[in-house]
């Protein structure tokens, strides 16, 4: 079963996120990103790449996509807030987009 991030977890697991450009969400535990692709054809594409994975994962993101702009939210809604799959999801993102991003 997952678990929430323990405060010594989040220290180890969240900062390389934050280094990537993952920051907290103000007034949730959840963390968001941006990402910015060349046209809406990669964002769309990274979109559905993450999607196979979250369904693998059964972890899903909450997120939004404007032209070439994908704005995205990772909290474990199961329990109450951030847990090792909003970081694994983050950083299978991170990689995914790559040199898609413009």
């Amino acid at each position: 079963m997952t678990e929430k991030l323990s405060d010594e977890t989040r220290k180890t697991v969240l900062q390389p996120l934050f280094n990537s450009g993952w920051e907290m969400t103000p007034g949730r535990d959840a963390i968001h990103k941006t990402f910015v692709f060349a046209d809406f054809v990669d964002a769309f594409g990274w979109m559905t790449q993450v999607a196979l994975w979250a369904e693998k994962w059964n972890h899903h993101p909450e997120w939004d996509n404007v032209y070439k702009t994908v704005n995205v939210t990772l909290t474990t809604h199961d329990v109450g807030g951030l847990s090792a799959l909003d970081a694994k999801l983050a950083r299978k993102m991170d990689g995914l987009a790559g040199s898609m991003q413009s």
